[in-house]
């Protein structure tokens, strides 16, 4: 970790930004997900490239997945890749529809099915666990933000969390897409083929919105080129509508807890610096944003992206934080609207 960076994370966290709702400083950050388990999964569908049937909001499966993947290869990310295809999906769908001049229905259709086909269809691959996932370390997050001060790393759980957010997918579907495997050194399992988007140059520009709990990306001619959902804060904390831009990048911040900044009325707890890791409130990545105190970060709660509140940042799952921070680095101009 570079120090420079940290202190840079350090002052920009020391406000009002407040990573997560107060009620989740006293939750374990991933206990508060809901998801919808898949226990039974057609793999061989999930990998045919001519099954492209009509999807929309509601549905699930092996169909449903495929297209998750293929929107996350393009930019156009759906969120946590979970196999239902909820609201974060259906922006992302709609999203890439305009960006290619289709009609805006929202739904996966043969038009839409041939936006996202590119040279190589496949959308899984193979990853044998090795003695490095598998050693750690592992760290129980305790539930009371007081107690994870005591941490020196909010590091991953277990290695089906670390693999699940390796490869943008809710840890019940990454089962789902190995049955009876164990996750153990040298099981080789199928997972979602995203460690190599196709590139991007950077972004001229980004654009929040809000009220659509998006963030997109644009070029320099004004198109949009990459999407992402989003969680933002209630109209009392949310970040002004306005023109800002990024003013600093900071990989693996810390987190500067002040209880009186989150409405945390607890006389237990009180300041306390949070140590980085996937699992700290703010993620992994840490873009500081103009207008003090406010930012545009990571989560150690990919499911609840757009769903869930904050109190003033901007929430990405932590692999679409990593990708934006790739392509918009510190100048890059950010238009935030209601």
């Amino acid at each position: 970790m570079r120090r420079f960076g940290t202190r840079i994370a350090l002052v920009a966290a020391l406000a009002a930004f407040a990573a997560i709702l107060p009620a989740q400083a006293r939750v374990h950050p991933r206990a508060a997900q809901k998801s919808h388990p898949t226990t039974k999964l057609d793999v061989a569908r999930v990998q045919d490239a001519q099954g492209t049937p009509t999807l929309s909001r509601g549905d699930r499966g092996a169909s449903v997945v495929r297209a998750q993947i293929l929107l996350d290869r393009a930019w156009f990310s759906p969120g946590e890749i979970d196999g239902s295809f909820g609201e974060n999906m259906r922006k992302s769908v709609m999203a890439l529809q305009r960006a290619r001049g289709l009609p805006e229905n929202g739904r996966l259709d043969e038009s839409t099915w041939q936006a996202l086909r590119g040279d190589d269809d496949h959308v899984l691959t193979t990853y044998t666990v090795n003695a490095q996932d598998t050693a750690g370390p592992f760290t129980k997050v305790p539930g009371d933000i007081m107690q994870r001060a005591l941490l020196d790393r909010l590091g991953y759980e277990n290695v089906v969390e670390a693999l699940a957010e390796r490869f943008h997918v809710a840890p019940a579907l990454l089962r789902a897409l190995n049955t009876g495997k164990t996750f153990e050194a040298g099981d080789e399992l199928l997972v979602p083929d995203v460690l190599a988007p196709r590139p991007l140059p950077r972004a001229a520009s980004l654009v929040v919105d809000k009220g659509q709990r998006v963030l997109e990306v644009l070029d320099r001619e004004g198109h949009a080129v990459a999407h992402f959902p989003i969680s933002v804060a209630r109209r009392l904390d949310e970040l002004p509508d306005g023109r800002w831009k990024i003013v600093s990048s900071v990989k693996d911040p810390r987190f500067e807890y002040d209880p009186a900044k989150l409405d945390d009325r607890d006389p237990r707890h009180s300041k306390a610096t949070i140590a980085p890791g996937p699992n700290s409130p703010i993620g992994n990545v840490w873009l500081g944003l103009s207008k003090p105190h406010y930012g545009i970060h990571g989560t150690p709660s990919p499911a609840s992206i757009g769903k869930q509140e904050t109190h003033g940042c901007i929430h990405l799952t932590n692999w679409d934080a990593q990708k934006l921070a790739s392509i918009a680095p510190p100048g890059t101009a950010v238009l935030a609207k209601g």
